[in-house]
C-alpha cells in the first residue's frame, strides 16, 4: 500500500479527516431514523416525504446512513492507497452539506417534488464517485477500483429507488440492488481487513495459528456471491437463487473459519469484526431457506442489514476512530456495550421475522438496541471525533495520560 501524504490542518479537527464528520453524523442519523421509524410503523407519526413510510425507512438506512459511513471509510483509506493528499477542510465540509441536503430533501420531498429530491439526494454519491475515481486514477491504484465500481452501482440503485417509488408506487428491485452492493462491499473490504488486523494482533499478543490472507479462494467466493446476488435481484424466489444462496453461504462460513476468529476473544475490538462478518453467511443461508418456504424472505434481509451492515459499520467506525486519532486499539467498556447492543438488535430483529407472534415486543427491543448502539457511539466517540481527546477518554473510562 502506498504511504499517505499529509498536510498540517489548522481548522476545527472535525474537518481534518473524512471519517470524523461522516462517522459521527451517520451514527446520529442511524439512531434518530430508527427512533422515528417505530412511531411511523405504527401510524403514530408521519413525515412530509413523497416516499411511503416503509420506503423512507429503507431509503434512509440504505442510501442515507450507509453511504455516509462508506464515504468516511473510503476517503480515509484512499490517501493510504494512493499516497495522495486527503480531502479536508472546506471541500470536506461542502461534501457533508450535500449529504445533509439529501436527507432534508428526501424528508420534504412531498413538498419540494420527488424529482428535485432525486437530484439533491443523488448528488452526494455522484460527487463521491467522481472524487474517488479521480484519486484512484491519479494514484494508479487499480487494485481498489472495484470498490469505486460498487459505489457507482449504489448510486445507480439510489436513482432507481426514486424512480421506482414514484412510478411503481413502492421500491422493490432497487432495494435489492442496494443491499446486494452493501453485502459485496462487506465481503470485499472485510475479506482484506479482517485477516490483516487479526494477523497483526495475533503475532503480537497470541502467537500460533494465523489467518489465511486474501487470495484466490476469497476472489472466487466474492465472484460466486455476485452471481447469487444478481440472481436474487432478478428472481429472488427462484430455485436457482435458493441453491446459489445456500452454496455461497457455506463458502462464506468456510472463508470466515480461515481467519482464526476463535483466537481473538481477548480483544473485543477485533472479535467484533468476525462476529459482524458472521451475519453475511447467515443472510445467504436464511435467503436459501426462504426460497424453499421455510422462512419469510425478510429474515435474510435483516441478517444482512441489521446484522452485517450494522455490526460491521460500528466495528470499522470504532476501530478507525481510535486508530486514526492515535488511541490504543482496544475496546473500552462503553465500546463493548455498543457492540453488545448492536448484536442484540440484529439477532432480535431477525427473530421478529421468524416468530411473528412476538414481533411487536421484539421490534421494540431491536429498535432500542440499535438506537443505544449508534447514539452510544455518537456520545462516546463524538468528542474524540470533534477534537476533544481529554473529554472523549474520560467518557470511555480511559486515563487521560493513556494512549
Amino acid at each position: 500500500m502506498a504511504g499517505a501524504r499529509s498536510r498540517n490542518f489548522e481548522g476545527w479537527p472535525l474537518f481534518a479527516n473524512s471519517f470524523r464528520p461522516f462517522f459521527l453524523l451517520a451514527a446520529i442519523q442511524a439512531g434518530l431514523s430508527i427512533l422515528a421509524w417505530l412511531p411511523m410503523f405504527y401510524g403514530e407519526l408521519s413525515v412530509t416525504s413523497a416516499l411511503a413510510p416503509r420506503d423512507w425507512h429503507v431509503h434512509e438506512m440504505l442510501y442515507g446512513f450507509l453511504p455516509a459511513v462508506i464515504t468516511g471509510f473510503l476517503f480515509t483509506a484512499i490517501p493510504n492507497w494512493t499516497g495522495r493528499l486527503p480531502i479536508q477542510g472546506t471541500s470536506l465540509g461542502a461534501l457533508l452539506v450535500v449529504w445533509l441536503a439529501g436527507r432534508v430533501a428526501v424528508m420534504l420531498s412531498a413538498d419540494i417534488g420527488w424529482a428535485f429530491a432525486l437530484v439533491v439526494d443523488t448528488a452526494f454519491l455522484t460527487l463521491v464517485v467522481a472524487a474517488a475515481t479521480r484519486e484512484i486514477i491519479a494514484g494508479r491504484n487499480w487494485r481498489n477500483l472495484p470498490v469505486v465500481v460498487l459505489v457507482l452501482v449504489l448510486l445507480a440503485g439510489n436513482v432507481a429507488f426514486h424512480l421506482e417509488a414514484h412510478y411503481e408506487g413502492a421500491a422493490d428491485v432497487s432495494i435489492r440492488v442496494g443491499i446486494g452492493v452493501v453485502v459485496l462491499m462487506i465481503s470485499l473490504i472485510g475479506g482484506r481487513i479482517i485477516p490483516s488486523f487479526t494477523r497483526n494482533w495475533l503475532v503480537k499478543f497470541n502467537p500460533g495459528r494465523l489467518p489465511v490472507p486474501f487470495g484466490r479462494f476469497d476472489g472466487a467466493v466474492i465472484g460466486c456471491s455476485a452471481i447469487a446476488i444478481i440472481a436474487w435481484i432478478v428472481a429472488p424466489l427462484s430455485t436457482f437463487t435458493g441453491l446459489a444462496m445456500a452454496l455461497v453461504g457455506m463458502l462464506h462460513l468456510l472463508r470466515l473459519a480461515r481467519w482464526a476468529g476463535d483466537r481473538t476473544f481477548r480483544e473485543r475490538l477485533l472479535l467484533i469484526l468476525h462476529v459482524g462478518y458472521m451475519f453475511v453467511p447467515l443472510g445467504f443461508l436464511l435467503h436459501a431457506f426462504a426460497v424453499f418456504g421455510a422462512l419469510p424472505p425478510s429474515a435474510g434481509i435483516h441478517a444482512w442489514m441489521a446484522g452485517a451492515a450494522g455490526t460491521m459499520t460500528l466495528a470499522v467506525m470504532t476501530r478507525a476512530s481510535l486508530g486514526h486519532t492515535g488511541q490504543a486499539l482496544t475496546a473500552s467498556p462503553p465500546t463493548q456495550a455498543i457492540y453488545a447492543a448492536i448484536i442484540v438488535a440484529a439477532l432480535v430483529r431477525v427473530a421478529a421475522v421468524v416468530w411473528p407472534a412476538h414481533s411487536d415486543e421484539l421490534l421494540h427491543i431491536a429498535a432500542c438496541g440499535w438506537i443505544v448502539a449508534f447514539l452510544g457511539f455518537a456520545i462516546a466517540f463524538g468528542p474524540l471525533l470533534a477534537g476533544s481527546r481529554r473529554r472523549a477518554l474520560a467518557i470511555m473510562g480511559v486515563p487521560v495520560a493513556a494512549r
